[in-house]
């Protein structure tokens, strides 16, 4: 029984409709084979009408001059600059399709040798070839257009300036902050020098009331080495001597009992009596109290009564 044909959106087309006889009788003849069946096309062959090509040319063909045509025909162009150039750059064969920079090159060569073949017949047909300075041209796109890039690109350029703009606030405050540090850092230190200054004032090894102007600057080392060096030199300063003079020097009061080579050599004061804790008794006294015993005490005892 044949299958009835599909109508409306359930078929694409008629003639790909196969009936159920025409499916069993290819089956019987062995056409078809278990799983997907797909209609197999020949291989297209390719077909040289040279007359109907011909025919279509002569159709849109206009028998025009030069000048409206400008069709300029050139065969490959070898390349010369190069230095290495070999007779494989003169075969069109040569140039590689798969590799695109070599195959651009060859079509650059190639429209830059069209162009110097035609200047020359251009000039003789006084063709102008270059644009005039009042040469006006509509623009491809339109000002609504070129409104929107221009609006596009001014807004990249204010987000540029603001972002460049935060960088700068950035670096200054961290400059600011670190001239800060070291503004802090040079108080603390005139502030530890001016202290030491005062210490030094007050103990006497100086003189000088300079550093209570604020303006004074840090002495070298080498001139406080000077300094101190000269005041040893010296001896005591003046408030030191005004000491010694009213109140006297007391003389060392370290090493006082310390024995030297001189003390050790004197043996004029050693007496063999009262060496080694046999000296002389103290007068009053005569020989050891000592109380006796709690045994002797009671003996004692017994013999009073």
């Amino acid at each position: 029984m044949d299958t009835p044909p599909l109508s409306g959106s359930d078929s694409d087309s008629d003639d790909s409709l196969v009936t159920d006889r025409e499916l069993q009788d290819a089956f019987s003849r062995g056409l078809l084979k278990p799983g997907l069946n797909v209609v197999l096309e020949g291989p297209k062959k390719a077909v040289n009408d040279v007359n109907g090509l011909k025919q279509c040319l002569a159709e849109f063909k206009r028998d025009l001059e030069w000048v409206e045509r400008l069709d300029v025909t050139l065969g490959p162009v070898p390349e010369i600059s190069g230095p290495q150039s070999t007779s494989q750059n003169q075969d069109p064969k040569a140039v590689d399709p798969e590799d695109d920079f070599k195959r651009e090159m060859s079509f650059y060569r190639q429209a830059q040798a069209a162009v110097l073949t035609v200047l020359p017949r251009l000039h003789q047909l006084k063709v102008p070839t270059k644009r005039p300075a009042d040469y006006f041209a509509e623009m491809a796109k339109s000002d609504q257009q070129m409104q929107k890039i221009r609006q596009k690109l001014q807004a990249k350029q204010a987000a540029m300036e603001k972002s460049e703009k935060a960088k700068q606030l950035r670096a200054l405050r961290k400059y600011g902050k670190k001239v800060q540090t070291e503004v802090l850092q040079k108080r603390q230190k005139e502030k530890s020098h001016m202290m030491s200054a005062i210490k030094k004032y007050q103990k006497g090894f100086s003189d000088k009331l300079d550093f209570l102007e604020g303006d004074q600057k840090p002495v070298a080392r080498s001139t406080k080495e000077g300094a101190k060096g000269q005041q040893m030199r010296k001896g005591p300063n003046a408030k030191r001597r005004y000491k010694n003079q009213k109140f006297g020097y007391g003389g060392k009061k370290k090493g006082s009992k310390w024995n030297t080579r001189e003390s050790y050599d004197d043996v004029s004061s050693f007496r063999a009596k009262t060496a080694h804790g046999r000296g002389l008794k103290r007068p009053g006294k005569k020989g050891s109290n000592k109380r006796p015993g709690k045994r002797t005490r009671e003996k004692m005892k017994s013999r009073r009564h």
